[in-house]
């Protein structure tokens, strides 16, 4: 079963949501503060993170740079807990690699079942393991498997997000995608957090590949994106 790391510095809360999802099938490990919590991370092995933002000694975000910057962490989904609902605590989520992002309050039944739809994306993964792995665009080469971009010796390690991103560009070289098919392809659904996020891993992909001048990836007015190289 996965495990999962819950790092929460209410201390009521915390357990309450630690023993709910023990009690539905997910071990959880339970730290209180962000210190803490990377601690649990270096000395463990999860599937899944949850984070509250606004904890002492080391808040969410800055929890979720460290391990995605880990040896594993780049491969474990980041869920946001934040008492917060503001647009830019949104996107600077995101921007740290945040794959989901739960205002409190909130119903543990919600988290539980973006939990869930955030496992079975992750899983579904490594069932394209006999197609091509191994795309090339423009002057780099993409291997999706080990989620490296690699360009004249210089090699990019991707997040799980940037590497399902490019791979599913790849497929549709020279082609649109329309924004709400990628969102459906990678996050699931096409809801507005889903699409700041999506808009964030692009830019981000931009910059990967702003080393060669021939790759756009093109915004198309009222069709989505196209891949062009």
């Amino acid at each position: 079963m996965p495990k999962l790391l819950l790092v929460e510095d209410d201390a009521n809360l915390g357990v309450l949501l630690q023993e709910y999802l023990i009690y539905k099938g997910y071990p959880t490990d339970l730290a209180t503060d962000g210190q803490q919590g990377w601690q649990y991370f270096v000395d463990g092995q999860y599937d899944l993170c949850i984070f509250d933002v606004m904890m002492p000694k080391k808040d969410g975000f800055s929890l979720a740079k460290e391990v995605r910057m880990s040896g594993y962490g780049h491969e474990v989904p980041i869920i946001f807990l934040t008492a917060k609902s503001m647009k830019e605590d949104t996107i600077q989520g995101f921007r740290v690699g945040a794959d989901d992002y739960v205002t409190k309050p909130f119903d543990r039944e919600e988290l539980l079942l973006r939990i869930e739809a955030i496992l079975r994306r992750y899983r579904r993964q490594p069932e394209a393991a006999e197609e091509s792995n191994v795309y090339q665009v423009g002057t780099y080469t993409f291997d999706y498997q080990h989620q490296q971009l690699s360009r004249n010796g210089d090699t990019t390690r991707l997040t799980s997000k940037e590497s399902e991103l490019l791979r599913l560009f790849c497929q549709n070289l020279n082609q649109p995608i329309s924004r709400s098919f990628a969102l459906k392809m990678i996050w699931g659904d096409d809801s507005y957090f889903n699409a700041r996020s999506m808009d964030v891993y692009i830019t981000k992909l931009r910059k990967h590949l702003r080393g060669d001048d021939s790759i756009q990836i093109m915004n198309l007015h009222g069709e989505g994106f196209k891949l062009i190289a």
